[in-house]
């Protein structure tokens, strides 16, 4: 059974930073490309950073030079270190892991907020 479990959501004001953390099980983790989404309610799922298996890295350009994507094939994570947050940032945010099907993580809220 595919598991993706997100953490390090929360309330934050502007200018603060977050780390967003996804644990993977029951996959092949390091031949999966794995990312991180985000959604606001009434608005499309959007691809914030992506990660290939080899560790290259793109990034949304509303995120790029702010925030950044790592993974560890050894504990089967993903993070996302995600500084310098604004209230554009707010939205839900999950991980995803994709090799021909997309395996989708339950969510974390990220609120930010003064």
């Amino acid at each position: 059974q595919v598991q993706l479990v997100e953490s390090g959501g929360g309330l934050v004001q502007p200018g603060e930073s977050l780390r967003l953390s996804c644990a993977a099980s029951g996959i092949q983790f390091n031949s999966y490309t794995m990312g991180w989404f985000r959604q606001v309610p009434g608005t499309q799922r959007e691809s914030v950073a992506i990660i290939s298996r080899s560790g290259s890295t793109s990034y949304s350009g509303s995120v790029k030079g702010r925030f950044a994507i790592s993974r560890d094939n050894a504990k089967n994570t993903v993070s996302l270190q995600m500084n310098s947050l604004t209230p554009d940032d707010t939205a839900v945010y999950y991980c995803a892991a994709i090799y021909g099907t997309t395996y989708w993580g339950q969510g974390t809220q990220v609120t930010v907020s003064s």
